[in-house]
């Protein structure tokens, strides 16, 4: 991104030796064709699931600059359709947005105001999609039966896959090599839990090596060079954990403790540890703590990243975490399940309380952010 926008200023600059050009960063970076709505250049997206088999996940638009209106579900005004069953996963890539949307088993790729331009779908002998990442023209889409499906970014068309393992979960890219959670089976005999983060050659789509992570891996990120994940454990004796892989240490393993989500951004790990009591649902109790990883010091700092986090914040359900990698400002959404929309919490870089605001739909999963 950043030596796209150096190479367009370089332009830019060569253009005004000659004459005077209009040159506007924004007309290189966006593609907001057939856009009902005038978007500011800075925007959001919230991609929420809703409820399983209610037909009724939404991405919402946001602007953290507060110079355009919050849209509750942008996808229904730019393209006058539901967005479907299960919102799961949402990326920016080459100012497009990628969206899988699980229960409805489909691809959708859409331009940078939410404009459809082409979908993918799953076929029906596949299993259900479930994570993506995006690299060097490619999508890169987990699924469970044991699939990575590589996909041309810009036609939506099967190029390879992979195909080892059970219910693929997470998946993260980092220096050609695909980093792929490979969770539990489920059979006659109930739930096996697994131990397998698979590394894949991502130009071959072949298995390079099987790493041995803690119990049931699931959500996994990169940044700066290193591989992030947390694990599920087996809801018996052993619990969920957080932990650093080094690809350039023979795949070095550093315990960074008890999570049950995180986010990445500006040199930046944050972590939330969401212990909840279902004992008593639908009344539940929740307790929240926060830590964060400084990737360049490569210290951990057990003490909460927000400073003065409304007090509701401390026993909420947390359903995700984004940073905006523009102004570093960490974003958390939380959930009321199928009981209303949901809310997200927004601070600066330095953990100050700003504001929240509705989700525009429940259960908000992930929040990309373009500039």
């Amino acid at each position: 991104m950043q030596f796209r926008k150096l190479f367009f200023s370089l332009c830019c600059m060569v253009a005004l030796g000659v004459s005077l050009v209009a040159c506007s960063e924004d007309e290189e970076l966006f593609d907001d064709s057939g856009s009902k709505v005038t978007l500011p250049a800075h925007r959001a997206f919230i991609l929420n699931e809703g409820t399983m088999g209610a037909n009724n996940a939404t991405l919402s638009f946001y602007a953290p600059d507060k110079n355009a209106e919050f849209i509750s579900d942008i996808f229904y005004t730019q393209n006058q359709a539901k967005l479907g069953d299960t919102g799961q996963s949402l990326i920016e890539y080459n100012n497009d947005l990628y969206a899988i949307i699980a229960g409805s088993r489909y691809l959708v790729r859409m331009n940078t105001a939410g404009v459809e331009k082409q979908r993918y779908a799953i076929p029906e002998s596949e299993g259900d999609p479930r994570y993506m990442t995006a690299e060097d023209g490619y999508i890169y889409l987990t699924q469970y039966g044991g699939q990575v499906t590589k996909l041309d970014a810009n036609t939506l068309q099967v190029v390879a896959t992979f195909k080892g393992g059970a219910n693929l979960e997470g998946i993260a890219e980092c220096d050609g090599k695909l980093y792929v959670a490979n969770s539990y089976t489920k059979n006659d005999a109930g739930y096996q839990y697994h131990t397998d983060l698979f590394v894949i050659n991502a130009a071959t789509m072949k298995l390079e090596t099987t790493l041995t992570v803690d119990i049931n891996p699931n959500q996994v990120l990169e940044e700066d060079g290193k591989i992030f994940l947390i694990s599920w454990g087996n809801y018996a004796d052993k619990g969920y954990s957080a932990q650093m892989i080094d690809p350039k240490d023979n795949y070095k393993s550093t315990s960074l403790g008890v999570a049950t989500n995180m986010t990445v951004g500006d040199d930046m790990v944050y972590f939330v540890n969401s212990e909840t009591d279902y004992s008593n649902w639908p009344n539940t109790s929740t307790t929240n703590s926060f830590f964060s990883y400084n990737v360049k010091t490569a210290t951990v700092n057990q003490s909460s990243f927000l400073k003065n986090a409304p007090e509701e914040l401390a026993s909420s359900s947390i359903y995700m975490m984004s940073v905006d990698d523009k102004n570093g400002d960490i974003y958390i959404g939380v959930t009321f399940y199928s009981n209303s929309n949901g809310t997200m919490y927004r601070f600066d870089r330095n953990g100050n309380f700003i504001e929240k605001f509705d989700c525009g739909g429940q259960n908000p999963k992930t929040m990309v952010f373009i500039d």
